[in-house]
């Protein structure tokens, strides 16, 4: 049975407030304001080119808008904020290094803001599923491995907001039920969840708020 939330007093963690966004002629945002509590798992549906990525890049400070705002804990991106760096981040092709191992990938891109915690990263591996002391070299791994590196690389940090970019690519039977597993039990912890998906299983299972998102547009389906 899903958590029952409720949205807490004050400011949301996420707000988009009259975004849009074009490139060139083509509008791919069109006026979209939309609010994220803490504690809930908001998923975002639509066609390939609807506009999905463009929003998740737009509130991670990735890209600029054209006119409105977002906002993270109360502070404006691109005027209090330059980038969202306090968050775990999948959308499109994630950082890696092909030419040594999975640990070895975390190990690096851990170290850049924090010591060396060998038996924490070890823990997050398993927890995606990954063999810590495999020596496999990533460019060896299936695309399943990869995506589950990926979700390793987003929840090392603990950070409260993760934004996941059809986090389920790739993943056989077995990866989907441990990646729902896991999300789950982070929702339960507190964080703010917003993930695009393909599958509608996926958004049914997982999601407390539902968007489509079609020709630039958003609208809350549940």
């Amino acid at each position: 049975m899903k958590k029952q939330t409720q949205e807490p007093e004050g400011l949301p963690v996420i707000q988009v407030k009259h975004a849009s966004k074009r490139f060139r002629k083509q509008q791919v945002l069109k006026d979209i304001s939309v609010s994220f509590v803490q504690g809930e798992i908001c998923g975002i549906v639509g066609h390939n080119g609807s506009g999905k990525t463009v929003l998740f890049k737009c509130i991670c400070g990735l890209l600029y808008l054209d006119e409105g705002s977002i906002y993270i804990h109360g502070r404006q991106m691109h005027e209090d904020i330059d980038m969202l760096n306090d968050a775990g981040v999948i959308i499109e092709e994630p950082s890696i290094l092909g030419n040594t191992s999975g640990y070895k990938n975390l190990d690096y891109l851990y170290r850049i803001r924090n010591t060396k915690n060998k038996e924490h990263l070890y823990a997050v591996m398993e927890k995606v599923g990954l063999d810590p002391k495999s020596r496999k070299k990533v460019h060896n791994y299936s695309m399943g491995m990869r995506q589950r590196l990926a979700i390793a690389q987003a929840i090392m940090e603990d950070q409260d907001i993760l934004i996941l970019d059809e986090p389920m690519n790739g993943l056989d039977k077995i990866g989907v039920a441990d990646m729902r597993k896991l999300f789950l039990e982070l929702r339960e912890q507190g964080k703010t969840i917003i993930l695009a998906s393909h599958n509608k299983e996926d958004i049914d299972v997982l999601c407390d708020h539902v968007y489509e998102m079609e020709m630039g547009v958003l609208s809350k389906i549940r």
